[in-house]
């Protein structure tokens, strides 16, 4: 078949949802399929070296007006045509109803629609949000012949929840999924413990996300804070935290305020190549997201699949992949947070076999391979019903 993929962001920037549908591009080619990846050409691209190496599928198109991760695409709708299958990776604002309006005008080409997350912000942008799900959002869904989400817990606390009660024949539960021959347990890389001035020795805790505005739902306060309260029982242990953005500055300013300077790491952007051994460095992993813009939380899978056990928020969808991986926790309760972690480095017998556990579940439960199979099962019923 051939397939096109719609999402508003893609590698080499760092984002769920940009990463998903770069793999299942890619996974979905092993398969024999002809994948292309609609994104937009911002005006301001990222380091050229590290975006030639997510080539094999993007298609960039201009994208005259955008603001943040919205961005309108007005050549879209032409170059769809040719297609078997269209899939839209929600929300893309700007995008999305370009999409909706030439579904309506070819209504027996199939679109999948993946939901990611509700969309969330404060002030007059929260507002805009807010009245876009009410709007706008059922509008997108309902000319869906389905749509994937990662799973049902999330669905049924998300912005989408009436409108899948009242169409559950066309939502399916497909979890995202993660690379598991890039992302596997290695020794502890020695580069980056020079780099950075890190202990091979030393317990090491790691945080992976975007800091900037588009991610300020990641809760990177919440860790400082339970860090806070850590170092001051004397629990030793270093963090990196992986991720750049416009918010880093002040984050890092954040820890030197609270005397953490000496146990953080802010080392900034990690390259694909780089990334799964950063995940080799750690012996837990924590996503401390504080809303419903976190939807399910593919970092974690990811240190899974490294044999790093994790701890994230009890936020529906995330909960889902936490419990399989590690502990859950309140939102934003620092305490309660701090408290897990001193709990997990106080059983030191206990961590080798928690993280030869992860593994294999992310090897069983959550391996790209056997998600896209289940994808593509979505895509053949829809063709031949066609």
């Amino acid at each position: 078949m051939k397939i096109a993929h719609i999402v508003c962001t893609y590698p080499p920037y760092y984002g769920g949802m940009g990463n998903t549908a770069f793999q299942m591009a890619s996974f979905l080619s092993l398969l024999g399929h002809d994948v292309e990846v609609f994104t937009p050409q911002y005006a301001v691209e990222p380091d050229k070296k590290e975006l030639e190496k997510n080539q094999d599928f993007a298609r960039r198109l201009a994208a005259p007006l955008y603001y943040g991760n919205a961005a309108y695409m007005p050549t879209v709708a032409k170059e769809l045509d040719s297609f078997d299958i269209v899939h839209l990776h929600y929300p893309f604002f700007g995008t999305a109803n370009l999409v909706r309006k030439w579904k309506l005008k070819n209504p027996k080409k199939p679109l999948v629609v993946t939901y990611h997350m509700d969309t969330r912000g404060d002030g007059i942008k929260g507002f805009i949000f807010k009245m876009y799900a009410k709007f706008w959002m059922p509008k997108i869904l309902s000319v869906a012949d389905k749509i994937l989400v990662s799973s049902f817990d999330y669905i049924e606390h998300s912005d989408a929840r009436n409108f899948f009660e009242k169409n559950k024949e066309k939502f399916v539960e497909i979890p995202f999924g993660v690379d598991i021959d890039n992302f596997v347990p290695r020794e502890k890389n020695e580069v980056l413990l020079q780099k950075h001035n890190l202990d091979k020795d030393l317990s090491t805790i790691l945080f992976v996300g975007g800091m900037d505005v588009a991610h300020y739902f990641k809760g990177i306060e919440i860790l400082l804070k339970a860090l806070f309260i850590l170092k001051e029982n004397n629990l030793d242990v270093q963090v990196v935290f992986v991720g750049d953005g416009e918010l880093k500055e002040r984050f890092i300013l954040q820890a030197k305020g609270m005397g953490l300077e000496d146990i953080t790491n802010f080392v900034g952007f990690a390259s694909d190549e780089d990334l799964p051994k950063y995940y080799n460095l750690a012996d837990l992993f924590v996503l401390p997201s504080i809303n419903t813009a976190e939807a399910f939380g593919v970092v974690l899978l990811e240190a899974m699949a490294s044999g790093v056990p994790v701890i994230a928020s009890d936020l529906p969808g995330v909960r889902t992949v936490a419990k399989d991986g590690g502990e859950i926790f309140t939102i934003k309760n620092y305490k309660e947070l701090s408290g897990l972690i001193k709990d997990y480095f106080s059983q030191k017998d206990q961590i080798p076999s928690w993280k030869r556990g992860v593994r294999d579940v992310a090897v069983e439960k959550y391996s790209w391979k056997n998600i896209v199979k289940k994808l593509d099962d979505v895509y053949n019923e829809l063709v031949d019903n066609g």
